[in-house]
């Protein structure tokens, strides 16, 4: 994390990180182009001026000098067509190269499997248009070709895509039905992470819908009307009822099985097909280590 400081105004973003790293002017504007270096938390051209108090972010520091290679790993593909597929992630699976996971992601699958992958996003992340966590489960719809990828990020930027989660948080919630509307951002104390905050941040909308309650647990609902960076982890803590099984935002105390990651699991997935208008709507169950850990706050009752 880079905070540019008064004297250093106005000065072009390539310019000025050309002295805080060891990167060539070329490999800085290619990582902007491929939005992996933020201000403020958001993308910006080559010709940015930096101003006093930015906050600068390069989301993959690591010099990475070769294309994406595709590795032989099983996918499990719930629906394809010429223009998108439609994949149900396993837990622990990382969408995209970066941050030292240059392996063993969802895109280098993806590449291995399909020579047709959009590009709009840049050589690392091809075909993903919008991303899960790695250690969330679930489906998630990959482009094929520009035109359905910049068609399916309008869908998702107008609020028009169903994105609808299960999972098991800590404590029992009273409430049927709630509506959690609250900005995120990141954590000034560890920009790692996110947190609900009014600095630099985004307007972020869950509403959730109690499936069933333990006795010192709740399966819930989530859909999202907002897609912010670790929304529905970040929400739940926030209303003191955290995801049981996050490293991040949990109780350390509460892991069962922690190897398997955090109860939350994208079930269902619908948009309007960018080609056909045909409006599609996909559902997927959870994993048997899902229900495993259920099992046990069930057998608490």
């Amino acid at each position: 994390m880079l905070k540019i400081k008064v004297e250093e105004n106005n000065i072009r973003i390539d310019s000025y990180l050309i002295t805080k790293t060891e990167f060539s002017r070329s490999k800085i504007q290619k990582l902007i182009k491929d939005k992996l270096i933020l201000v403020n938390d958001k993308p910006v051209k080559n010709s940015y001026l930096v101003k006093e108090n930015d906050v600068i972010l390069i989301d993959d520091f690591e010099d990475v000098t070769n294309n994406v290679q595709g590795e032989d790993i099983p996918l499990d593909i719930v629906y394809e067509d010429d223009d998108i597929i439609v994949v149900n992630k396993k837990s622990g699976m990382v969408v995209h190269p970066g941050n030292g996971n240059y392996n063993n992601t969802l895109v280098n699958a993806l590449v291995h499997y399909s020579d047709n992958l959009s590009s709009v996003n840049g050589e690392f992340r091809p075909g993903i248009v919008h991303r899960i966590d790695a250690f969330t489960s679930g489906l998630l719809v990959v482009a094929k070709n520009d035109f359905a990828h910049n068609y399916l990020a309008q869908s998702l930027k107008d609020k028009k895509t169903k994105r609808k989660y299960l999972a098991l948080v800590e404590g029992v919630i009273n409430e049927d039905t709630a509506t959690i509307d609250a900005p995120i951002g990141r954590d000034d104390k560890d920009r790692k992470k996110m947190t609900v905050t009014s600095h630099n941040s985004k307007s972020a909308v869950t509403h959730i819908r109690v499936l069933e309650r333990y006795k010192d647990a709740t399966l819930i609902e989530c859909s999202l009307e907002t897609g912010r960076t670790h929304q529905i982890r970040v929400h739940m803590k926030y209303i003191n009822h955290p995801i049981i099984n996050d490293k991040v935002y949990g109780s350390k105390s509460k892991m069962i099985n922690p190897s398997f990651g955090q109860m939350l699991h994208a079930k269902t997935l619908g948009f309007v097909h960018p080609r056909t208008g045909e409006y599609l709507e996909f559902t997927c169950d959870a994993p048997l280590e899902f229900y495993e850990i259920l099992s046990v706050y069930k057998d608490h009752n």
